[in-house]
């Protein structure tokens, strides 16, 4: 066979390998235009290929110059085989082209393998000051997040690139005769084959000169010591014994050049075989001696410096640096006047747990078995002129549900192709059942309060894990309707367009699909939608963001739009401690992203970017909340169309921002050692902190996790939204003090932490469940609906400051046994705990616990009625009802009462009967008082 036909195999080999991905190329080419982002796209490829190129041409060129000196240097001497004669002829070809191809591999492997490096390539060529220095060697922290990282590969690409270039003219030495083992390992080699050898060691012991040097910089990040970072040993004996390394590395390599005009070699390998000596005293026994005689009699002492720039950084590089201790000087002195004064707190306190709810948004409002409330968020809305606290969730569809007979092809891909609407109640709010009072509900979306879902559809989502298409001649499903079926054609412009045979035939190819080729369904109008899961989509635009675990949905002038918590990682940051090393992180592991975060041994976190998601056309805006981030920074001079300003945001879309419990989790881990600012007292371990537990079903301990609340700060004048956290002594049960992450406006941000007064005992949360426990009168009632097919579950125990007073409400919720499935569980909210000092009560609701503890509370005044003193300064009064009047109240009353409960139920006829009796009886109040 000829070159010419091995050729064309090899280039047909080449395109159908390399054409699905190139297909694959177009289409995400296409995918990023529909997004208004190609240009994201273009200067990532670009950057990509350049790389790439470079290092195939870098690795060819040097992998074939050793393989052709090594042809040259033998040019006269045969192949030192077996002779066969029918085989000799093919010999030296076979060897050349196994040659050349084992060179283009690998330089195609190399390429491969510095594309994925464009991060790091773009990191290095725009890096952002921190406006810091290591305390060791005063570098810019710059340096070891955008620099260190590139210089490690590059120093490891090169020591590979050295070995398989010494592997390679190896081999054509051995093949050749000209490694002559029987020569005695002095003389092996000789002549100008010895001066090749000697020049590729010399350059690995520059190569390992040089990783000493990096190996320096990398005892920032020692984890031998007391804390993480560079130790008194490691600065003393280890900074030192790398250093002299790298001088005696170098010096080896001396000696292998000074061999070049010696015979054998003898120097240089007797110097290796002392090398190993010094390597491994300077190196291990030194430092060993060092920490053992040295450091261990007197570890507090020589450590103490240490340990302070490990809490220095390790609070920068988690953000902990501007967090804000104030005392909290507990006196517990509430009444009912008090509670009046802080109503905004009352009124959204959480007595729903999304757990349950969620079982419960499942059996009430799912409706179909194809619709699924995957999670339940919380949020904050101002409704009707009322801050109010909610939760939230969005109907998804899952076409998994559906039938196996209607799961076909047309069912999954062009009719069944989106959710629709969600469920919102109040957190505070339960009907006489036990069951939340639902603001918004049903299909089509029904809102008792004045907020409207005007575009309810949801094409992008948590459950969108399937590629749809529209603008079909199918109509799509829509919404059940009574014994039919709603239907709707999609108008939006989401989606790639596939109506030309060209792109139906590359994604058919690139799917797998052949029903993209055969459907007559399609038309010039369709569109494909792909890559609908949110954070997968968010994660094409901006892979080098990690995204929180809980995205959640808030409505924004009628439409349905997901927010993302994004975050910029580094496990580059010198003496911060990483998660991994943090005491406890195993009982925050149970989140996959927060495995994911841990698992890459982060020491370094912020959350720079909101990433907004349109449900309907998939719109994606990268919005910065936080331009000090310079990791960020760096990225964005790399993609300047990317990201959007905060300006840019709408107030409605601002007003939902709110701080990330994921990483409130992550701080708040941290925090419970980096709180100490002593390193005597950390060096001890006297004041560590750690989580509360409580109890949630049948004794089971579980972490209390942070919770969002609206309350007002003890120096604060108004309520807000906010994230908190109590936190107990290592080892102990009673509180010692709570941080709190506020959300709103341009407090948005600011950490705060409480310290109670260690003189006096607060209770923490696991010890107010033990005192419920002991309390005969709940016990008893609780036991006995554990039983009998019933199931117990108590919600989150809350700690509610209260000016200086500490309130703790605990909602308990009764659901079937072994119903856990949220489309048969209906978990009804029975009763609410609420303790104080030394009382502990269970009522029907908050209201009624409340009322038990400090008495009757005032109705909170109408905003219609005048309550204020009269100009003369003396209150003023109204004359009793008459009669007649208070018949008529009572009238007004229980018509109001109908129809609310007519209104809960969807009866619309009834409603509007109940209000047409109220404006009646409303009438006759008003001509009696005329």
């Amino acid at each position: 066979m000829s070159a010419k036909w091995l050729w064309l195999i090899f280039g047909g080999f080449l395109a159908i390998t390399f054409s699905g991905s190139l297909v694959h190329l177009a289409t995400e080419m296409w995918w990023f235009e529909s997004v208004g982002f190609a240009d994201v796209l273009r200067t990532r490829l670009q950057w990509q290929g350049a790389i790439a190129t470079f290092c195939f041409i870098v690795w060819w060129l040097a992998l074939f110059l050793n393989y052709a000196i090594a042809q040259r240097l033998t040019r006269e001497r045969p192949l030192h085989v077996a002779k066969n004669p029918q085989w000799d002829p093919y010999l030296p070809g076979l060897v050349r082209y196994t040659s050349l191809g084992l060179i283009t591999l690998l330089a195609l492997t190399a390429a491969i393998n510095g594309a994925e490096t464009w991060q790091e390539v773009l990191k290095f060529l725009h890096p952002v000051d921190f406006g810091s220095q290591d305390p060791l060697y005063g570098r810019e922290i710059s340096f070891y997040i955008f620099q260190l990282p590139l210089f490690e590969k590059m120093h490891r690409a090169a020591a590979e690139l050295l070995v398989w270039g010494a592997f390679l003219a190896a081999s054509i030495y051995g093949l050749k005769g000209e490694i002559r083992p029987e020569r005695g390992w002095k003389y092996f080699l000789t002549g100008e084959v010895k001066t090749h050898f000697c020049v590729l060691l010399a350059g690995l012991a520059v190569i390992f000169a040089l990783g000493f040097w990096i190996a320096r910089y990398n005892l920032l990040y020692s984890s031998t010591g007391v804390v993480f970072g560079a130790g008194y040993t490691d600065v003393h004996a280890r900074m030192q014994a790398y250093g002299t390394m790298g001088f005696i590395t170098i010096a080896i390599g001396i000696l292998f050049v000074t061999s070049l005009w010696r015979s054998g070699f003898l120097l240089p390998l007797t110097a290796i075989s002392l090398y190993a000596i010094v390597f491994i005293l300077i190196t291990g026994v030194y430092p060993w001696a060092q920490q053992k005689f040295v450091v261990e009699p007197n570890e507090l002492q020589k450590e103490s410096p240490y340990i302070a720039d490990s809490i220095q950084f390790t609070r920068q590089a988690y953000g902990l640096n501007v967090v804000q201790q104030q005392p909290f000087e507990v006196k517990n002195q509430l009444d009912a006047a008090t509670l009046e004064r802080n109503s905004a707190t009352i009124d959204n306190i959480r007595l729903w747990d999304y757990r349950p709810l969620q079982s419960t948004y499942g059996s009430l409002q799912t409706l179909r078995p194809y619709y699924k409330f995957l999670d339940v968020d919380i949020d904050r809305y101002t409704l009707n002129n009322d801050y109010r606290q909610v939760m939230l969730s969005p109907r998804e569809l899952v076409d998994d549900s559906l039938p196996a007979q209607a799961q076909t092809w047309v069912n999954q891909h062009t009719i069944y192709t989106h959710g629709y609407g969600l469920a919102m109640s109040p957190v505070n709010k339960i009907t006489e059942d036990g069951l939340p009072e639902l603001f918004i509900k049903d299909l089509p979306p029904k809102s008792s309060v004045d907020l409207t879902v005007e575009q309810p559809r949801i094409y992008y989502g948590e459950a969108t894990d399937r590629y749809i298409l529209t603008g079909t001649d199918q109509a799509e499903f829509d919404y059940p309707l009574g014994n039919d079926n709603a239907q709707y054609n999609y108008t939006g412009l989401g989606g790639v367009p596939i109506g030309s045979p060209l792109r139906r035939l590359a994604y058919a190819y690139s799917l797998g699909k052949g029903q993209l080729l055969l459907s007559n369904a399609l038309g010039e109008n369709s569109r494909i939608h792909y890559h609908r899961l949110i954070q997968e989509r968010i994660l094409q635009l901006a892979p080098f963001l990690s995204l929180d675990s809980d995205p959640y949905i808030a409505v924004i002038d009628g439409r349905l739009q997901w927010i993302v918590d994004a975050y910029t990682l580094s496990n580059r940051y010198p003496y911060s401690e990483p998660l991994w090393r943090s005491e406890g992180i195993q009982s925050l592991l149970q989140d996959p992203a927060m495995r994911q975060i841990v698992s890459q041994e982060t020491n370094y976190i912020r959350n720079p970017v909101k990433a907004v998601v349109d449900a309907y056309d998939g719109t994606i805006k990268l919005y910065v909340v936080d331009t000090s981030d310079p990791i960020l920074a760096s990225f964005q001079q790399s993609f300047p169309t990317l990201f959007d300003t905060l300006e840019n945001a709408p107030p409605q879309l601002q007003a939902h921002f709110r701080y990330p419990q994921m990483l409130f989790k992550i701080q708040a881990q941290i925090y419970r050692a980096y709180h100490i600012d002593q390193p005597g007292v950390f060096y001890n371990q006297e004041d560590f902190w750690d989580f509360p537990t409580q109890i949630t079903r049948e004794e089971t301990a579980e972490i209390l996790e942070p919770y969002y609340v609206i309350m007002k700060l003890p120096e604060a004048e108004s309520e807000e939204f906010m994230l908190i956290l109590p936190f107990t002594p290592v080892g102990k049960n009673n509180m010692v003090a709570w941080m709190t992450a506020l959300c709103d406006g341009d407090n948005y941000g600011q950490l705060l932490v409480y310290e109670f007064s260690r003189q006096a005992l607060l209770y923490g949360p696991r010890q107010i469940d033990s005192r419920i426990d002991q309390d005969t009168e709940i016990s008893q009632q609780l036991t006995l609906w554990n039983q009998e097919g019933s199931e117990v579950f108590r919600g989150d125990l809350l700690v509610i400051p209260i000016e200086e007073s500490l309130l703790y409400v605990e909602p308990v919720y009764l659901q079937a046994r072994g119903q856990n499935d949220n489309s048969n569980a209906i978990p009804e909210l029975k009763r609410v705990i609420v303790a104080y000092k030394d009382s502990i009560v269970m009522e029907k609701n908050l209201e009624d616990a409340l009322t038990k503890l400090f008495g009757q509370l005032s109705r909170k005044p109408s905003p219609a009625v005048d309550n204020s003193p009269s100009a003369t300064g003396t209150p003023s009064t109204a004359p009793p009802p008459t009669q007649t009047q208070a018949a008529l109240i009572k009238s007004a009353l229980e018509a109001y009462t109908q129809g609310q409960q007519a209104l809960q139920k969807g009866d619309w006829q009834a409603y509007g009967a109940a209000q047409k009796r109220l404006e009646g009886i409303l009438k006759q109040l008003t001509e009696i008082e005329q």
